[in-house]
């Protein structure tokens, strides 16, 4: 017995925002980002969450990573549910695992991942050749 999944998503919406190589941007691309999710009319009951988790991505990207830094925004409405992915990549690590990164305070730093890891749904790291992608779902009724 053959059984056909319905594979037909019945809303999706996809922006790319390129991001500046420096700190002082996450607040621009965060307002842009926040601009989308309004355009797109995502749940609200996400929206503030999903802010945040840019913030934490971007600027983990800008501290410990090599530029060029791209964040992918995707909104796919389906069966009643509507799931955000919240997509930075960027070009890998800037430093050695374990070294830290020169002039940052270590007790002002850190706690992002916990940040994203708490808020999302679902989250994950993609390697691939050429650069690094950490992702992170949220999912809203």
């Amino acid at each position: 017995m053959a059984v056909q999944l319905n594979t037909l998503v019945r809303g999706a919406s996809e922006q790319v925002l390129p991001m500046p190589p420096f700190a002082a941007a996450v607040p621009d691309v965060r307002r842009r980002a926040g601009a989308v999710l309004a355009a797109w009319k995502v749940s609200p009951e996400i929206v503030e969450d999903a802010l945040l988790v840019v913030s934490e991505l971007l600027t983990n990207a800008i501290v410990h990573a090599v530029p060029p830094a791209v964040l992918r925004l995707s909104w796919i409405r389906e069966a009643g549910l509507g799931t955000l992915r919240i997509e930075v990549t960027d070009a890998g690590p800037a430093r050695t695992a374990g070294q830290p990164p020169a002039g940052i305070d270590p007790d002002e730093h850190g706690r992002g991942e916990e940040i994203v890891h708490a808020l999302a749904t679902r989250y994950g790291i993609e390697v691939r050749p050429g650069g690094i992608t950490r992702w992170a779902d949220l999912v809203a009724v």
